[in-house]
This record gives C-alpha cells, sequence and structure tokens, in this order.
C-alpha cells in the first residue's frame, strides 16, 4: 500500500486540471454536447473531458492500480471484481445539476482496498475546494487560491444535538420517497424540529465533515462511485456511513454497482441510529433498484 497521504497533492492537482475542463463547459452555454446514455442519465462533454484527465493522471500517478469511473466502458466494468484495489471515481457527480446551473456538482474520487474506501477526494471545482479524508490519517479541507497554492483547514463532524434538541438532515434537492419521508418524521418524533438542507451532488457528505448537519440519509437510486469517495471523507472526519444492517458500505462486492441505501452520519457512536435503522429495515428493501 503506498503511502496515501503522499498521495493527496497530486491528486489535488489532477482535481484542479479536470475541475477546470468542468468549468469552461459549465460557463460557456451551448457548449454542453448533451447526449443520454443506455440508462437515460445525462451524459455532456464535460463528463468526458474530466473522465479522461481522471484516468491519464491516475494512470501515471499509480501505473499499478486499476480505474472503475462512471465513464468507463462496459468491458472495463466487467473486470473489476478480479480487483481489491483500485481506484473508483465519478468524473463530474450531479450532471443534472450542472445542466441546470446550480452549481452543485463534484469531483468524486476513492481509492478501494479490500472493498473498503482508505482515501477519498470531493472536490467542488467552483469553489476550487477539495475535502479529503485518509480514516485515521488526515481529515482536512483544501482551498486553492489564484496561483494554485493550497491552504488547508481541519475537518471535525459534530455531535448530536441533546434529546429533542432539535438534527440538521442534509438531502438530495431531486431525490424524495416515501422510506425518506418515514425516516424524517421518525427523526422528528425522536430529535425534536427538523431543518433540512437540500442540495446536490456528493455536496452533502462536505456538508457532514464539516460539521454542517446531523445526518445524510439515501433511499433513492445511486451507485457505489457517488458514494465511496464519501465515505472515507466522513469516516476521517469522525462520522460513518452505514447500510441498514448497520454496517459501513463496502464496495465492489455485488453484480450491481448501484449503493446499498445507507445514512450517512457525523456522530457516528451515537445510540439514536441503531434505533433508526432498525426502524427503517422494517420497510424492507436495502439497495437502491
Amino acid at each position: 500500500m503506498p503511502d496515501l497521504t503522499a498521495l493527496v497533492p497530486p491528486l489535488l492537482q489532477l482535481c484542479l486540471e479536470a475541475g477546470q475542463l468542468i468549468c469552461d463547459h459549465y460557463h460557456a452555454p451551448g457548449d454542453s454536447g448533451l447526449r443520454a446514455k443506455t440508462d437515460n442519465s445525462p451524459l455532456t462533454h464535460a463528463d468526458m473531458d474530466s473522465h479522461a484527465c481522471l484516468r491519464d493522471g491516475l494512470a501515471a500517478l499509480t501505473p499499478q492500480l486499476p480505474l472503475l469511473s462512471e465513464e468507463s466502458s462496459p468491458a472495463q466494468k466487467a473486470q473489476r471484481h478480479a480487483w481489491t484495489r483500485f481506484w473508483m471515481v465519478d468524473p463530474l457527480d450531479g450532471t443534472k445539476e450542472f445542466i441546470a446551473g446550480t452549481g452543485e456538482f463534484t469531483i468524486n474520487i476513492a481509492l478501494i482496498d479490500q472493498h473498503r474506501p482508505v482515501l477519498g477526494v470531493l472536490y467542488i471545482p467552483l469553489q476550487k475546494m477539495a475535502c479529503v479524508g485518509v480514516p485515521g490519517e488526515l481529515s482536512a479541507r483544501f482551498i486553492a487560491d489564484a496561483n494554485g497554492q493550497w491552504r488547508q483547514e481541519p475537518l471535525q463532524t459534530r455531535a448530536l444535538p441533546g434529546a429533542k434538541a432539535g438534527v440538521t438532515v442534509l438531502a438530495s434537492r431531486r431525490h424524495r420517497n416515501a422510506a425518506l419521508d418515514t425516516c424524517l418524521a421518525w427523526l422528528e418524533a425522536h430529535c425534536g424540529t427538523l431543518q433540512r438542507e437540500n442540495s446536490g451532488s456528493a455536496l452533502k457528505f462536505c456538508q457532514l465533515a464539516e460539521g454542517r448537519g446531523d445526518v445524510y440519509p439515501r433511499f433513492s437510486p445511486c451507485s457505489e462511485w457517488d458514494v465511496a469517495a464519501g465515505q472515507a471523507v466522513v469516516e476521517a472526519a469522525g462520522g460513518s456511513v452505514l447500510g441498514l444492517d448497520g454496517n459501513p458500505l463496502r464496495y465492489n462486492c455485488r453484480d450491481s454497482l448501484l449503493s446499498p441505501h445507507f445514512l450517512a452520519v457525523g456522530d457516528a457512536h451515537n445510540a439514536l441510529w441503531p434505533e433508526l435503522l432498525a426502524h427503517q429495515r422494517q420497510l424492507g428493501g436495502g439497495v437502491s433498484t
């Protein structure tokens, strides 16, 4: 295993380069090259340019490690079960937000080792800001200045407020269903007033790691590359990303690349979460379909 913290500076530089490509398209109206993939999700020139930049940069940085990207070919994805250590990447997480012009999109880079995310980078191109997590070693926010120099600040999740003191829920701007509504009702009954903060893409993991929220429940479809980097960032900052079975999510373990449903929480050891997960298990399911 390489020194994971030593990988952070070149990864930040790579994010700057891929992020600039994304921003160039974002600020050029009519340049998206929008088309639909086989699952009807959108694909733009920005997705593909970021993918090519990250693919080439990661190959140069760690030639021994394969890459699983959202934009990898079906043939490349089919090889993944033979891999024990690899990069898992979403070159543009939040393509719908990119198209809508909300600015709420990220680059997600995770290093997976034995089914666990051991390093995660969530980069926000428009802010030139990255949340980085190496669980047990590093939890930091990096902000680039106009010269590409990085300022580093610590990241730490926050403790859950006391009983009935309220809770801040970080939620997807575009996804709401009966399972989420049931979860929110349970939280309100047990925690008091809910404050809901909506945002797109992996920004919710950043907000959780920054101590700006308490829980991010996800009971709607997403893929493993949407979650892996965020899990590393949240875990490094003191939180957890838990499946409905109460265990941290694992990757590249199933035939599908869809993520199981999960709770991302800031206060990892609070006794409230096992109770909520048990409640949600009664609803059935657990894997996005």
